[in-house]
């Protein structure tokens, strides 16, 4: 691997393999702190990933914009992607510290030549607001690559005012959802025990257990890469930064929900990365319980200023947080490689469809 000195000038791109067990030494420039910064965009995030969750036959590689700008990737059937996963929540360009708009943009340049005769390049899961990403996109279109936009995913959030607590943040719920709540955890407080895990030792590798124990008797499908929740939470608790809920059954034990939150952004965002309760147990909607108990703690001990509940548009989430935004992807096409132009002409043709009111 090239060290930072030995590496390419702003105006050349290099990609650079890199393999499963983790980024080189020379990527923490670019990384955020997990704590400080944004977690999908940290070390631990992508050493866990590439450790746990790379698809058989892909290849992780580097796309250095000079000094300036890193894009982790993945080589996957001969096409260039982000490096993202069914776990990823957000993917972003990484800028070096102190990298100008200037830089970024003769960084996204290089980048985009380097990628000329390639078949389209996938970005997904971008926040339109990355502070890197128009830079990089101005640069590859200068390069001639043209960027095609497209609605990807949402993502539900909510601010918390300083101070508001649970009774406020609860307070702005639907009254549906504040009934519920209000009867099931009467009910839960007479048949369940909450347990709240944050570091790790047994009782972490327990709540793991427990955790896996549920969503094996879940609705959710089947889990792709099935040690990488386990590993993600044992690497966050190490961090301090791992909140994990189970809820069990008080009469035998047995966990019915469990859920795992992770912290950033100085420890006031909280993102729930998954959820699950046992079906067999709807009725008493262990769920919506351990949420709401999940939130009163995050709200009181932790003081989180946001909720985060990841991408989709699962209708459960905006009765817990009441704001969207948009996650967006961008295919990078040449318009002189066939599955670059196809890919321009479809667009084209949808756009036509829209206009003369053709689109189902």
């Amino acid at each position: 691997m090239p060290s930072m000195a030995a590496m390419s000038t702003l105006s050349e791109a290099r990609l650079v393999p890199a393999d499963a067990t983790g980024l080189p030494g020379w990527c923490d420039r670019f990384l955020e702190d997990p704590e400080a910064g944004e977690f999908f965009a940290s070390r631990l995030w992508y050493d866990t990933l590439l450790a746990h969750a790379l698809p058989p036959g892909a290849a992780p590689v580097l796309a250095l914009g000079g000094e300036a700008l890193l894009l982790p990737m993945l080589r996957a059937e001969g096409r260039l992607g982000a490096l993202t996963s069914p776990y990823a929540l957000d993917w972003r360009p990484l800028p070096a510290p102190g990298a100008d708009p200037a830089a970024l943009l003769a960084a996204g340049e290089a980048l985009g030549r380097a990628w000329r005769f390639a078949p389209p390049i996938r970005l997904d899961l971008l926040d339109p607001e990355a502070p890197a990403l128009e830079p990089l996109l101005a640069g590859c279109a200068a390069a001639r690559l043209r960027p095609l936009r497209y609605r990807h995913t949402g993502n539900w959030h909510e601010a918390v005012a300083p101070g508001a607590g649970w009774e406020g943040y609860l307070a702005g719920r639907p009254s549906a959802l504040r009934s519920t709540i209000a009867r099931k955890l009467a009910r839960a407080g007479r048949e369940a025990e909450f347990h709240w895990l944050d570091a790790p030792g047994p009782p972490l590798e327990q709540g793991i257990a427990a955790y896996e124990s549920v969503r094996a008797r879940s609705w959710k499908p089947h889990e792709p890469f099935p040690d990488f929740d386990a590993a993600l939470m044992r690497a966050v608790a190490a961090r301090g930064l791992l909140r994990l809920g189970v809820l069990r059954r008080r009469s035998d034990g047995e966990p019915v929900a469990a859920q795992y939150w992770v912290l950033d952004r100085g420890r006031r965002r909280a993102t729930v990365l998954k959820l699950a309760h046992a079906e067999g147990e709807r009725a008493a909607s262990p769920g919506t319980v351990l949420t709401a108990l999940m939130i009163r703690r995050l709200l009181a001990d932790d003081g989180v200023q946001e909720l985060d509940f990841g991408r989709g548009d699962d209708d459960y989430k905006r009765l817990w947080v009441g704001e969207r935004r948009q996650r967006i992807g961008v295919l990078l096409c040449d318009p002189l490689h066939p599955a670059g132009l196809a890919a321009l002409l479809r667009q084209a043709a949808g756009r036509l469809r829209r206009r003369l009111g053709l689109s189902r």
